[in-house]
């Protein structure tokens, strides 16, 4: 059935019907499509808006100037421009269909056609291939309200040359399917799985984006459970993990599954809060396991020097997706100390403090905060006797807790006392002298062996 919502059951916006009216009173006929049509049969806010047209863009660009909307010609290639109406920027693109795909990822050619359906049939996914109008209603040539009434991921037409032609195309199913909890209908999912080396022809940053999307989502648990054949597809040195058997009585599931697991219960320790830095570090946490692994005598595995290669590798493997600097630098940094072994005392806290402000000046409280969390996910993501070992860390956030309230202590500047009081007040000849009398009021203060007051330091310094 084409025609599925009557029109009112949709509010659209004043510059969408603007658009709308200006084009269908000149003579041509205009949907909204895309992900407003979707959202909306589903009950959420609308949000940008798109519009498709039997319109020639030049057509529409004199018709939408003439109407009082501004037009930015972004896309006329593709037969796209952007219609300022009421203020709302409106996407409006001519119904068009799509040659072969030579680098699986851009058409060679866009030819326009006059029938909308035509336009539908080019889209990835039923969800997505659907058009409404104010008056006439929902069009669904293709049962995209049907799947999303059940809760199906499913390819417009053949899902293989769906893949085929645009392999981008399977992450953004599987995004969807995370994003909504949609299963992947099963042919889709056959075509998505056996389309994926397809992946090595998309341009990494262009793969950096939407696996950034899926671990932003708190979703890459999940993906690498669910998609283990695209995720290390995307990310090859996650391949060698799948299946790692850690050899230790302290691990209940492979490397790859141990990865997974960490990411969601990173979700859970922080509501869904999980800043992108603790979820990427989540994500490749333990990558280095398998490069560093051996056996003792008895075959026992061992891991040693995992998080300092680990945060190599991660480094290495964001940089390549182009995920953003900030994210990547804290997320390295929290790698690096994931598996640090540390006394509850507050000196350990103050030196982990001081190792994260080194790589991330004014960060180190928030990723301390993030590292307890990280490595509460890491044990209860282990065995069931390790899990205990998320409950210890609550004294060291306790102690966290209690040093920024005071005030935290661990670099020279935050000293009660500086340079000048050490020459003035201690006798000592500016120079070298002067630096080396404050680090070692600093190492006193870290350890807990003094408060950090001036009077104390000052005389502690002279004694």
């Amino acid at each position: 059935m084409e025609f599925e919502l009557s029109a009112g059951e949709f509010e659209l916006s004043a510059g969408a019907l603007q658009v709308i009216e200006a084009l269908e009173e000149a003579g041509y006929e205009a949907w909204v499509v895309g992900g407003w049509v979707r959202d909306a049969l589903r009950g959420l806010p609308g949000h940008d808006v798109d519009v498709t047209t039997d319109a020639p863009w030049r057509e529409s660009a004199r018709i939408l100037r003439a109407a009082g909307c501004e037009v930015l010609e972004t896309g006329v290639a593709h037969g796209t421009i952007t219609a300022l109406a009421v203020g709302e920027p409106i996407e409006v693109t001519t119904y068009r269909v799509e040659g072969t795909y030579s680098d699986h990822r851009h058409p060679d050619e866009v030819r326009f056609v006059s029938d909308v359906r035509e336009d539908l049939a080019r889209r990835d996914l039923t969800i997505n291939a659907m058009a409404w109008h104010p008056v006439r209603g929902l069009l669904d040539p293709f049962g995209g309200h049907e799947d999303l009434s059940r809760g199906v991921i499913r390819a417009v037409g053949d899902p293989w040359r769906r893949f085929e032609e645009d392999v981008l195309r399977i992450l953004r199913a599987v995004r969807f399917s995370l994003r909504l909890g949609f299963v992947i209908e099963k042919n889709t999912q056959e075509a998505l799985v056996g389309r994926v080396d397809g992946l090595k022809h998309v341009a990494s940053e262009r793969i950096g984006k939407e696996i950034d999307a899926i671990v932003r989502m708190g979703k890459a648990g999940r993906a690498l459970l669910d998609q283990p054949e695209v995720m290390c597809a995307i990310i090859p040195e996650l391949a060698v993990a799948r299946g790692f058997n850690q050899h230790s009585v302290y691990h209940v599931y492979d490397v790859y599954e141990h990865i997974a697991h960490v990411c969601c219960a990173v979700q859970a320790f922080t509501a869904g809060m999980a800043t992108p830095a603790l979820q990427w570090a989540a994500f490749l946490h333990d990558v280095a396991k398998p490069a560093t692994y051996s056996e003792d005598v008895e075959g026992h595995g061992h891991f040693f020097g995992h998080p300092i290669e680990g945060a190599r590798m991660a480094e290495s493997i964001m940089r390549r997706l182009a995920i953003p600097s900030d994210v990547t630098s804290a997320a390295c940094a929290l790698i690096r100390w994931h598996d640090e072994r540390m006394p509850a005392t507050l000196a350990s806290v103050r030196k982990m403090l001081e190792r994260l402000s080194s790589v991330c000046p004014g960060r180190e409280t928030q990723l301390c905060f993030e590292l307890f969390n990280l490595r509460r996910a890491d044990a209860v993501s282990k065995c069931d006797s390790a899990a205990s070992w998320a409950s210890a860390l609550d004294d060291y956030s306790a102690l966290l807790r209690a040093e920024v309230a005071r005030g935290p202590v661990f670099s020279v500047r935050q000293l009660a006392i500086h340079g000048g009081d050490v020459i003035r007040k201690c006798g000592v000849v500016p120079g070298p002298a002067v630096g080396m009398q404050l680090e070692m009021a600093l190492r006193a203060v870290m350890a807990d062996e003094l408060p950090n007051e001036r009077a104390v330091l000052l005389e502690w310094l002279r004694a």
